[in-house]
């Protein structure tokens, strides 16, 4: 961005991308039900990374794509749960792409602590469990 230009969000709203003032997309429908999973995953996005008043736009931009291609995985898991078929090629594809950006937005596994306390062993083995 030039020096002397302010950010996006400094310019008067005539000046802005309708996108940057308010609508989810420059076409299409925001009521529709892929819309409406796509806006969810956004949030839960932004909610995992604290909030998206502290995200930049870059991150805000990868949370979008992610979205994007969670909601495109999801109806083609739709398509195979009613027995069609589906590209799956292009849903590994898909799947690995969502991966990178998850991973770039710090968005990690985490193991799962499945080890009992001693208190719980304890119990489990009085039960006759162990």
């Amino acid at each position: 961005m030039p020096p002397n230009r302010p950010p996006a969000t400094k310019l008067a709203p005539t000046q802005r991308s309708a996108v940057t003032n308010g609508p989810l997309f420059i076409d299409g429908d925001g009521n529709s039900p892929w819309s409406r999973r796509y806006k969810d995953l956004c949030s839960e996005h932004a909610s995992d990374l604290g909030g998206a008043d502290a995200l930049s736009q870059s991150q805000l931009s990868l949370i979008r794509r992610a979205a994007t291609l969670s909601v495109q995985l999801e109806q083609m898991e739709g398509r195979l749960s009613e027995g069609l078929d589906a590209d799956m090629d292009l849903f590994g594809r898909l799947a690995g792409h969502l991966r990178r950006i998850l991973e770039t937005l710090g968005i990690e596994r985490k193991a799962k602590n499945v080890t009992p306390t001693l208190q719980q062993y304890r119990a489990q083995r009085q039960v006759g469990r162990l």
